[in-house]
């Protein structure tokens, strides 16, 4: 019976799930290809609740809310603090490059390499909006569009409106952030039904990556994807931990509070199956509801930190591999316009490797067609890049809420020592008032 039960466990569930997807893929790629619709599926059914949940509860948060300067002022250190880590994860990735060298001996000549392999990232690529579009396409055309499209970003920007609304309408006002939060409550209770598949939907992502890309590609690139994956361990246990520890919690302790949404993330690929999850157990940790809801979001968009490391880390093995010198001017240019590329990347697989074609216009030298290299093996770095970005959003929402007094440090200790407690056979509760 102890057996059993331990096998209801989700993170235990989610596990198996992940090893058979492997075998299947390895044993059967046909099979482990057909596979992927349940990994779509599990993602849709996760995303169709993600934009109702973060416009319940900003703008439930900020109704309640007494100084509407107190908002601004969350959004501005919001944005500080993604800045200053997401440009040390690209400083960490650029000097990881060049000390390790993992493109060295690769020596391929640029003219064996078919540009039409990389040809619809390159297209994506090409397609990315200027500044002036990029904050034009932050406002919906119509209120409800944000929603149907699945635009976080613009949903953000509606709940934060209708929230200031709210403020605007004294006691009918507070009627509404209390009409909410309860329909918030729904959407959560909606999420822990569907979080039970996410063993299935593991299973099929895992084997839709093996069947298709196969564990040669691995081998063959093996000195990139074990210098990405170490690095960005090491910046998760190191700066990630260092900053976690100035403010007072563990990182070890953090990492398996949230293994549940992190193996989840590893078997589908994609940060954003866990986001309504990710903001319910900030507040557990004793987060405010407008910080987790708040920060989660936006830093799927602005604190990218794996997407970081992957970019200069990629580019550097790009130049390696094809014997292109790449000066400091360059190198400095490439940060720079890393820090801009990057915020327009989201959680959904393959987004980084759109955004690594578009940055890499700013290094002519390099060759395009070079990307052809990196095609194969980009899946199982979109799971490294994923896992690093959901961490770092995590610890970015703890920080946040300590530096503007959002935080109960008393239950953040408590829930971090007792662990999480979500077991699959039961569902998840909803967000406390």
């Amino acid at each position: 019976m102890g057996a059993l039960r331990y096998f209801r466990v989700l993170y235990v569930q989610v596990l198996i799930g992940i090893a058979l997807g492997v075998l299947v893929g390895w044993l059967w790629p046909e099979i482990g290809v057909a596979l992927k619709p349940l990994g779509d599926g599990f993602i849709k059914l996760i995303k169709m609740a993600i934009a109702p949940v973060i416009f319940c509860t900003i703008a439930a948060g900020m109704a309640r809310m007494s100084d509407i300067k107190a908002f601004g002022r969350l959004g501005a250190k919001t944005l500080i603090y993604f800045e200053v880590v997401s440009t040390v994860a690209l400083v960490i990735g650029l000097v990881v490059g060049k000390l390790v060298h993992p493109g060295a001996g690769f020596n391929v000549d640029p003219a064996s390499l078919d540009p039409k392999i990389a040809a619809d990232y390159l297209e994506k690529a090409h397609h990315s909006p200027d500044l002036v579009t990029y904050l034009l396409n932050l406002i919906p055309d119509t209120f409800f569009g944000a929603f149907a499209e699945g635009q976080l970003l613009q949903v953000l920007v509606i709940a934060v409106i209708t929230g200031l609304a709210c403020t605007r309408l004294g006691p009918f006002g507070d009627k509404v952030a209390g009409a909410l939060e309860d329909i918030s409550k729904v959407f959560f209770s909606i999420i822990a039904v569907v979080v039970r598949l996410a063993p299935i939907g593991a299973f099929g992502a895992m084997g839709f990556t093996i069947g298709k890309y196969g564990i040669a590609a691995l081998v063959k690139l093996a000195a990139l994807v074990g210098t990405f994956y170490l690095t960005s361990l090491l910046f998760v246990l190191v700066v990630l931990g260092l900053i976690a520890w100035m403010s007072g919690f563990s990182i070890l302790k953090f990492l398996a509070y949230i293994r549940e949404e992190l193996l989840i993330v590893l078997g589908t690929s994609s940060s954003e199956s866990v986001l309504p999850q990710m903001i319910d157990k900030m507040q557990r940790l004793g987060a405010g509801k407008t910080t987790a809801g708040l920060v989660i979001p936006a830093g799927y968009s602005f604190n990218l930190d794996g997407t970081n490391i992957y970019m200069t880390l990629a580019t550097l093995f790009l130049a390696q591999a094809t014997n292109t010198p790449i000066t400091l001017t360059q190198e400095l240019t490439l940060l720079g316009v890393a820090m801009l590329t990057s915020k327009g990347a989201s959680g959904v697989t393959g987004a980084g490797f759109i955004t690594l074609a578009a940055t890499l216009a700013v290094i002519p030298d390099i060759p395009i067609a070079a990307l052809a290299l990196l095609v194969g093996v980009d899946r199982f770095m979109s799971e490294c890049r994923a896992l690093t970005n959901l961490v770092g959003n995590g610890v970015a929402t703890l920080v946040v809420a300590r530096w503007d007094g959002d935080l109960d440090r008393e239950v953040l200790a408590a829930e971090l020592a007792r662990g999480p407690r979500t077991v699959i056979a039961q569902p998840v509760p909803a967000p406390a008032d």
